[in-house]
């Protein structure tokens, strides 16, 4: 099991006495207290498919899980930190409310992080980074992390699984996201990539796996870092900084491509307001953009309340038809946040 200290079946499937607080309750609570299981959950049964996938594969290879606050997979360990929201619907629910969304929430969100991350467990499982071919088609993993990156977003070179560009950040991360094609059922990454140079990487990740897949790992360390266990913050403090982390100080550099796209003519006052309008398309064009650019939602919807001070500012009404402005401001809300993550503001997903 993944947990040693499970406890029973019937301990596992008692609804925990916070399932039923309001948010303000639960942000009081601190994250150690919180106490998380795997059994029973549908992450357990995530993981299982995860583990169906390597076992496919002919891949020995079975990453550990714990809880902590975020996604990630500690250096030199073969294991996965997945954060504790996955754990209970109801901090799903307070991630959704805190965060305005949840970062692999869905069954595909989900398989789709946990295959990336097992790449990393098991880079670290294996010592996979010292191979000399390795490093050749990936890159160092001694390169520094960047706190920002621009990306070519027209690259064959690299795989596109968990967001677009990701594995352009850094070779560990074109490593896992390669693994995770690699391990997707169905994925034909033969077919899909064949004209692309990262077909090469495929490849070799192919080639890689049929070597080790039945080889007892090298490294067995169950060494875990930040465990929920050990977090005595508050989930409210977890979540003001986070909001921090994701939030966006941008200064007004939207009026010329606002003016462009709405007007303050006095002949159009009778015209629906633009802040009227951001507000009623704000979740479907937040939602296109999030999955274009790989920004927060979080972050997007300070970019859009920015926006909107800045339509009521200039007191700026639709100039076209709904259907065309929609269009073109998903256009601009892109730039915009393109522009913000390239501004060295915002930190790459690690």
């Amino acid at each position: 099991m993944l947990n040693p200290d499970s406890g029973d079946d019937r301990a596992a499937a008692r609804e925990p006495e916070w399932a039923s607080w309001s948010d303000e309750q639960l942000l009081d609570l601190r994250m150690s207290d919180l106490q998380l299981r795997f059994e029973g959950t549908d992450l357990q049964q995530h993981i299982d498919r995860l583990y169906a996938d390597l076992e496919e594969q002919g891949v020995r290879f079975r990453p550990f899980f714990y809880f902590s606050d975020e996604w990630f997979t500690p250096d030199d360990v073969p294991g996965i930190a997945v954060p504790f929201y996955m754990a209970h619907p109801r901090l799903a629910r307070l991630e959704l409310n805190q965060m305005l969304e949840v970062e692999g929430g869905t069954p595909e969100w989900c398989l789709r992080i946990l295959r990336h991350e097992t790449g990393h467990a098991i880079d670290n499982a294996y010592g996979l980074r010292r191979r000399r071919r390795r490093q050749r088609l990936f890159g160092s993993s001694t390169k520094e992390y960047p706190e920002f990156y621009t990306p070519r977003p027209y690259s064959k070179s690299y795989v596109v699984h968990l967001e677009p560009w990701y594995g352009q950040s850094h070779p560990d991360e074109d490593f896992a996201e390669t693994f995770a094609v690699w391990l997707t059922p169905g994925s034909e990454w033969r077919k899909r990539y064949a004209d692309w140079p990262a077909l090469r990487k495929l490849v070799y990740m192919d080639e890689l796996m049929r070597e080790i897949g039945p080889q007892a790992p090298v490294l067995r360390s169950r060494r875990r870092v930040d465990p929920l266990e050990r977090l005595r913050r508050t989930l409210r403090t977890h979540y003001r900084a986070k909001r921090m982390r994701y939030g966006v100080d941008y200064p007004n550099v939207y009026d010329r491509d606002l003016r462009r796209l709405f007007s303050d003519a006095p002949e159009l006052k009778a015209n629906t307001p633009a802040t009227r309008f951001v507000q009623r398309v704000r979740r479907e064009v937040r939602r296109d953009v999030a999955r274009w650019t790989g920004a927060y939602q979080y972050t997007i919807d300070q970019v859009l309340d920015d926006i909107i001070k800045r339509c009521r500012d200039l007191h700026l009404r639709l100039v076209r038809s709904e259907e065309q402005t929609k269009l073109d401001f998903t256009i601009v809300l892109t730039v915009q946040t393109m522009n913000y993550l390239h501004s060295g503001r915002q930190r790459v997903w690690l």
